[in-house]
């Protein structure tokens, strides 16, 4: 009988743990889409800019500008748990690869870093400035999501 009972409680544990890391994962996904999301709004606005799209407005550029740069600067740790991509989770966009192939990403991730910073110095001094900067931003977001991002 005590048998039973420590194997219906490990199993209840696992079942447990499982769900437990399935709302992990999902948060973590949910979250770090949020964040992207952010990023898609801010470089929106700065991409309208410099197409000229809209009036260059440096006070509006700057702004968005450092929310890509603080964007840039926060901590990812949690948002990306092995296991959240595509296969295991169809809202996500991730493909297994991103963790299998780590080193690369965080390089990446550096390249995004300093063409935010490029941006943040760019942006509010004037249009041709923000111009220069957004190749370099709009590159670093592509060249990950190029490798590391199921394709729409």
């Amino acid at each position: 009988m005590k048998r039973i009972g420590l194997f219906l409680t490990l199993t209840a544990s696992l079942i447990a743990g499982s769900a437990f890391a399935d709302e992990a994962a999902e948060g973590a996904i949910k979250a770090r889409q949020a964040m992207m999301q952010l990023f898609a709004f801010n470089l929106g606005v700065l991409g309208e800019m410099a197409k000229t799209a809209v009036p260059y407005d440096a006070e509006i550029a700057s702004a968005h500008a450092g929310n890509l740069l603080v964007l840039s600067k926060m901590s990812q740790n949690g948002l990306w748990p092995q296991g959240s991509d595509i296969g295991s989770y169809p809202d996500s966009a991730a493909l297994p690869d991103i963790w299998s192939k780590y080193p690369d990403v965080l390089e990446k991730d550096k390249v995004l870093d300093a063409a935010a910073e490029a941006m943040n110095a760019a942006a509010g001094t004037d249009l041709a400035s923000l111009q220069g900067a957004m190749k370099a931003i709009g590159g670093a977001c592509g060249d990950c999501h190029k490798v590391y991002r199921q394709k729409k």
